[in-house]
């Protein structure tokens, strides 16, 4: 029998795979800054960027129609439109499996002429077979999110990262062995995401052989949910007959969740279109390429690592809430929701404190220089917005207003389109990272208004004062930690520095920022009640502490 996730556990398995990928995706990327100049560096960046927006066209907005269409379902008891939905999914992503492999092998050279980034054919050419068999996997995820069962999809990301980075490290080495220049260096590696596409692949088969047995010794899909007489009643959902009622129903949810699902990677396609045509002309070439090499590899891998656990949140949240808003049941969707904001806020903000604030011993530590410090302290801090900005979306998606959040975020890309053009000429890159933040802080506040007034969340209500202190006083003494460090430990030399002053600064915060929270009446004790019991034994002095040391009871 396979067991469902809960929320906080699907988001904590989710967090985690995405961490590990993450971290090994940066890892991938050090060992290949010492091999690659920045022609080879950012054409493989850029072929990553291209792969990933590709992805998200192609499979981020289906799944998570998916998952919002099967949970519901699967609440109401209704199994054979369940199976219907799977199965017109996968074919979707066969289809489009192909098209676009064909469409990026033959694109891809307009599109660096047009970038002038020509340097990155060759890399963006060798990842479209990988793209053969991501739609198809996405798909996969998608129905394991909308049963919610949350391990497959965390387990096919770790191997696929693990089968990209050995092989794209091992294929560079050996091209650059072989005295390959750079651009075909950066085409090798790019061909890790073909090796790691077949890995992931090979975990979602296991798990859909597994979950197929476990149906049929349970009889899942058979059973009624929540709403009494289930098989008469539809919850408010058309019924779903036929593969074309199927795919009209998908492409309606699917479209506008695809477009905010493309957000980040539009700002950062954005981002590196225009670096270097809006700031050229001012700030000379070597100065731009070198910009966009900083901006690519140091500072978007880094500000990659935050929103890990908004990306992990918004895939638990959606079947869950989906799940509660079709039964009509609208104090669990409050509940759930206000939960959700919580724990991305709470969660978030010490990962980005610790990007922000450490980001001068961070960029030292994984790279060969440095002197990006600045740039990625910029886009690091700004991801709080990000992550806000995702969960509420999720939210949104779950509520049934995709197209809402859609409105949002196309209002938000257009400002951030108008300020990057008004600010990079003069300001240069600092100008154009400085448009993202304020494009998730529009994202964010608008969503938090549609929220309220639709499902009466306040993500933190009259705490935001003891919050907003939290991180100022956090930001000041973190600052102090790592300045004093660096100093320090300056006489060790290598990169003894930078990881004394990281670890330090991970310290102080992990140790400080919940105390805070709790004595600023920030964090509260019936804040988590709904955590799992081992979550609550490690947080006991803190909620002891809330309630003046009254016992805190571990029961389940």
């Amino acid at each position: 029998m396979v067991k469902k996730d809960s929320l906080i556990k699907g988001t904590l398995i989710l967090t985690a795979a995405a961490l590990i990928a993450r971290v090994i995706g940066i890892f991938q990327r050090v060992p290949l800054a010492h091999v690659m100049d920045e022609v080879g560096i950012s054409a493989f960046s850029m072929s990553n960027n291209v792969y990933l927006l590709l992805l998200v066209f192609a499979t981020a907005g289906i799944p998570s129609a998916v998952s919002k269409m099967v949970s519901e379902r699967v609440e109401l008891g209704r199994g054979d439109e369940v199976k219907r939905i799977y199965r017109a999914a996968l074919r979707f992503g066969a289809i489009a499996g192909v098209t676009l492999t064909v469409l990026l092998l033959l694109l891809a050279p307009v599109y660096t002429w047009l970038a002038g980034t020509q340097h990155a054919t060759l890399a963006i050419q060798a990842i479209a077979p990988s793209l053969l068999l991501f739609p198809i996997i996405a798909m996969m995820r998608g129905y394991f999110q909308g049963r919610q069962l949350m391990m497959a999809g965390g387990v096919s990301q770790v191997i696929e990262q693990i089968a990209r980075v050995v092989t794209a490290i091992g294929v560079v080495f050996a091209m650059h062995g072989w005295g390959y220049g750079n651009e075909k260096m950066a085409a090798g590696g790019a061909l890790g995401s073909v090796v790691g596409s077949v890995g992931a692949f090979a975990v979602m088969l296991y798990y859909a052989v597994k979950l197929r047995k476990s149906d049929e010794q349970t009889g899942e899909l058979k059973r009624s949910g929540r709403t009494t007489d289930a098989g008469r009643r539809t919850g408010g959902l058309p019924i779903l007959r036929t593969n074309r009622d199927i795919y009209r129903a998908i492409f309606r949810i699917s479209i506008p969740i695809l477009v905010t699902a493309m957000t980040v990677q539009s700002i950062y396609m954005i981002d590196q279109s225009l670096l270097t045509r809006l700031s050229e002309w001012r700030f000379g070439e070597e100065t731009t390429l070198k910009w966009l090499a900083d901006l690519t590899t140091n500072a978007q891998s880094i500000a990659g690592i935050p929103p890990v656990l908004a990306i992990a949140l918004s895939q638990s949240i959606l079947p869950v809430l989906s799940a509660a808003f079709a039964s009509g049941d609208r104090e669990r969707v409050t509940r759930q929701a206000t939960l959700a904001l919580r724990i991305g806020i709470f969660s978030g903000m010490p990962i980005v404190l610790l990007m922000t604030v450490g980001a001068h011993a961070i960029n030292g530590l994984l790279f060969p220089n440095p002197d990006a410090s600045v740039i990625v302290g910029m886009l690091a801090g700004g991801t709080i917005f990000q992550i806000t900005m995702m969960t509420s979306n999720s939210i949104l998606y779950g509520l049934g207003q995709q197209r809402l959040a859609m409105k949002h975020t196309l209002v938000g890309i257009f400002v951030k389109l108008i300020l990057t053009l008004i600010l990079t000429p003069i300001f240069g890159v600092y100008g154009l990272v400085s448009a993202t933040t304020l494009c998730f802080m529009f994202a964010t506040m608008t969503n938090m208004m549609s929220i309220r007034k639709r499902a009466g969340v306040r993500a933190l209500g009259d705490r935001w004062t003891g919050f907003v202190a939290t991180v100022l006083i956090l930001s000041a003494a973190g600052g102090a930690l790592v300045y004093a460090v660096l100093h320090l430990a300056a006489p060790l030399g290598w990169k003894w520095p930078y990881l004394l002053a990281t670890g330090a600064l991970g310290l102080l915060i992990c140790a400080v920022y919940p105390v805070l929270l709790t004595a600023l009446g920030v964090l509260r004790a019936d804040d988590l009640e709904s955590y799992p019991a081992r979550i609550r034994r490690v947080l006991r002095p803190f909620l002891r502490f809330a309630r003046g040391g009254q016992r805190v009871s571990d029961a389940r």
